[in-house]
Order: structure tokens, then C-alpha cells, then sequence
């Protein structure tokens, strides 16, 4: 956690990416993005030549069989990996070169992340988890970091729950302090895991309306991963993958 969290003080990192974005600018773009692992014997190729772009306000869903390509492609969107070869561009801003305390930066200032397992830390609050993101702005004090926290689990409907820990909840209410999470530190972009993947057919109607309305109303942009048909329609776009490579 402390990896994906990290922050830096290079100038180059905290500064907009290309100042004001622009409403037209995309949020992520990826341009010819090929993702190879090489063993010793075996090449294995996990995304080949794929395009995609996800503009501001967007809700997109990901969906293909397992081993597709579509947590590989999450975790180059989160520039929590490199890819092969191709570009990505933040805001408009290509940052496939940027050094590895740059794109730390990048994720804790642009991108909020919800994960199918929540990654609570069980031995902290609530409220505390949702703080843990913020410890890495750079001139964020204590209170600033209390009121966002607060703010972000009263947008998830979980205002009563701040001081109980994650043992305490139901799969539901774990997946909520996620997406509180994720929110509390203004990003631009939430990229999520099969975010109902383990929660139960009502508790996972419940997590998808909740995302819904970010999007509708707040206007969040997010991309989920899911292999759910009936939740990768209510979003605005489905991207589909087979063998890494993009079908739709």
C-alpha cells in the first residue's frame, strides 16, 4: 500500500499535468498499448495493440473472460505498471516516461482505485482508512484530512459507521469505506475491480447504483472491470476484450 500511495516532491509530478484540462481533453488515453511478460521459455502476451479512451464524465465498463487482459489493462490505466510498448496520456499529458516517484504522484493526486477485496486495513477505523490516502498529500494537515474523510463516507451513506472497523461491517458497507476511499481525495478518474464481484446479488445493486450516481450526478468518471453483463449495461460504454486484444 505504501507503494501506490506514495507521493513525491518533484515539481514536475504535482504541477497540472497540462494546466487546466480542458472539458474535450481525455482523461486517460492509450495508444497502441502492448503489454508482454517474458520468462525464460515462455512469451505471454496480455494486451496487444489496444486504443482506448476514456474522456471526462464517462462510465465505462470492461468485460471479457478471465485472463483476457482486463486487470492488466486496469493496472497500466493506474500507471501502477509500464507497459511494453505504446503510450499513456494523463490529462493530455504523456507520462509513459515519467520515473516511477512521478507516477506516484500522478495516482494519489488524479486517481482513486476499488478494489474487488475492499484492501481495508482491519486494525484502523473507518474513517481512518479513508484517511490513509491523504497522509501522502503533500501540506495536507490533520483536519483537512478529517474533513474530507468525513465528507467522502457521508457521500457513501456511512456517517454512522465512522468510528466501527472493518470486522464490524457487512461486505457492502466494506465495499462503501472503499469507495469513500477512493473519493475522499478528489480524483479524476475512479478505476474500479469487479467492484461487486464478491458481494451477494442485492448488496451488488446496491454498490453499482451508488457508482451510478457519482457518475450522474457528480460527474465522476470511472472504468470498471466486471464480468456482470447486467451492470456493464447501465454504464454508457462497454469495452470488450478476448485474448488481450479489444473486441468492442
Amino acid at each position: 500500500m505504501e507503494n501506490l500511495l506514495a507521493t513525491s516532491t518533484d515539481t514536475r509530478a504535482q504541477l497540472p499535468l497540462n494546466g487546466p484540462a480542458a472539458e474535450e481533453t481525455p482523461v486517460l488515453q492509450l495508444t497502441n498499448i502492448e503489454k508482454v511478460y517474458q520468462t525464460s521459455t515462455i512469451e505471454t502476451v496480455a494486451l496487444n495493440r489496444v486504443n482506448l479512451t476514456i474522456n471526462r464524465g464517462e462510465f465505462v465498463s470492461i468485460m471479457g473472460p478471465s485472463g483476457c487482459g482486463k486487470s492488466t489493462l486496469l493496472s497500466l490505466m493506474g500507471l501502477l505498471d509500464e507497459p511494453t510498448s505504446g503510450t499513456i496520456a494523463v490529462d493530455g499529458r504523456l507520462v509513459t516516461s515519467f520515473s516511477d516517484r512521478e507516477l506516484a504522484a500522478i495516482r494519489n493526486l488524479k486517481i482513486g482505485f476499488v478494489f474487488q477485496s475492499y484492501h481495508l486495513i482491519n486494525d484502523l477505523s473507518v474513517v481512518d482508512n479513508v484517511e490513509v490516502p491523504l497522509l501522502y498529500r503533500p501540506g495536507m494537515g490533520g483536519k483537512e484530512r478529517r474533513k474530507r474523510a468525513l465528507a467522502a463516507l457521508d457521500k457513501v451513506g456511512l456517517s454512522a459507521r465512522t468510528g466501527h472497523f472493518p470486522s464490524q461491517l457487512s461486505g457492502g458497507q466494506r465495499q462503501r469505506v472503499a469507495i469513500a476511499r477512493a473519493l475522499a481525495g478528489g480524483p479524476e478518474i475512479i478505476l474500479a475491480d469487479e467492484p461487486t464481484g464478491n458481494l451477494d446479488s442485492v448488496m451488488g445493486e446496491e454498490i453499482m447504483d451508488l457508482l451510478l450516481g457519482l457518475n450522474r450526478q457528480d460527474g465522476v468518471t470511472i472504468v470498471m472491470v466486471t464480468h456482470d453483463e447486467h451492470q456493464a449495461l447501465k454504464t454508457q460504454r462497454v469495452v470488450r476484450f478476448f485474448d488481450g486484444s479489444q473486441v468492442g
